[in-house]
């Protein structure tokens, strides 16, 4: 079993489907991704900022959880990052109509001392200076690296972007975001130039449609499991990082096989996180039913055929 580092928000959210709305409820990447991660046992901490008003029970559910959260500088005098945004009826598709930095907009990460010998980071989505200042902070360089980041830091941070990306290992997009920053509308040509940036893996997440694994010319593809309903889709892309990072972590085996391991208990996770509001889902998520449901992504994928 492998120490965690985790990097991202923690932060507030207010979320709006076409079945219901919530107020400010806990969201945030690293909020995701580590109880995600946690479903594999993983000794993970979280490097983040949230301001006074963020209630102390949500620190202690996250504890409780086996999560440290001691990396977690809280601005007594400031406010939490908070995001609102409303969901279509495709729910593949967003407005975003609140972005409040608030204390993200002056954040220093610091790495606690316990945490620098982490044998497995991951880099949520957040601005790509303070993931290199958390790079620069950890000595001995981890294990594996595993970046998660958006188009927002393509369109604004490019340069900046394009230095992280050159030091991970693994990087995790959708497929626009793949596109745009490779200049390739084909995928296998898309990981292709993506692999010279870097990173010997990268995993294409393409939402209801599954996610790809590359690997110098070797591809893996897993589905996403068919759903009744997507309640929220919120938070899915970070669950899906910490269900993959959470696998890797607990095995300790970042080979190739074990990669596609990874990415199917990612989305494993992920069709759990949209079928409630927030966090809620993951929360309460149990091992009987993780396991029920990887049978399922088995079952979906498993076939024999005879070759003639």
């Amino acid at each position: 079993m492998g120490k965690l580092l985790i990097v991202g928000t923690v932060a507030f959210d207010a979320i709006e489907t076409p079945f219901g709305k919530t107020d400010k409820i806990l969201g945030g990447a690293a909020t995701y991704i580590s109880l995600s991660a946690s479903k594999f046992g993983a000794e993970s901490g979280i490097v983040s900022v949230v301001g006074g008003d963020f209630p102390k029970e949500y620190l202690t559910k996250l504890n409780n959880k086996n999560i440290d959260t001691e990396g977690i500088e809280i601005v007594e005098n400031g406010k939490t990052f908070f995001w609102s945004g409303r969901y279509h009826n495709d729910l593949n598709v967003r407005d975003t109509l609140v972005t409040d930095l608030n204390v993200l907009a002056d954040f220093n990460p610091v790495v606690p001392e316990n945490f620098k010998d982490t044998d497995f980071l991951m880099l949520g989505n957040l601005h790509p200076t303070v993931q290199m200042e958390v790079i620069k902070q950890i000595p001995v360089r981890p294990k594996l690296v595993v970046l998660d980041t958006m188009n927002f830091w393509m369109d604004n941070t490019l340069d900046e972007l394009m230095e992280v990306i050159a030091k991970i290992d693994v990087i995790t997009i959708n497929d626009e975001e793949a596109r745009q920053l490779s200049g390739e509308y084909s995928l296998v040509k898309a990981a292709q130039k993506i692999h010279k940036m870097g990173p010997k893996f990268v995993v294409i997440k393409k939402g209801e449609h599954g996610a790809l694994l590359f690997n110098n010319g070797d591809v893996f593809f897993a589905p996403a499991l068919p759903l009744k309903e997507v309640f929220d889709p919120t938070g899915a892309g970070d669950t899906f990082a910490g269900g993959f990072i959470g696998h890797l972590s607990q095995t300790g085996d970042i080979s190739f096989e074990n990669m596609k391991r990874a990415v199917i208990s990612g989305s494993n996770l992920a069709s759990f996180c949209v079928e409630k509001f927030g966090t809620e889902r993951m929360e309460n998520l149990t091992h009987d039913e993780i396991q029920k449901r990887l049978l399922q992504f088995k079952l979906l994928t498993q076939f024999d055929i005879e070759l003639s």
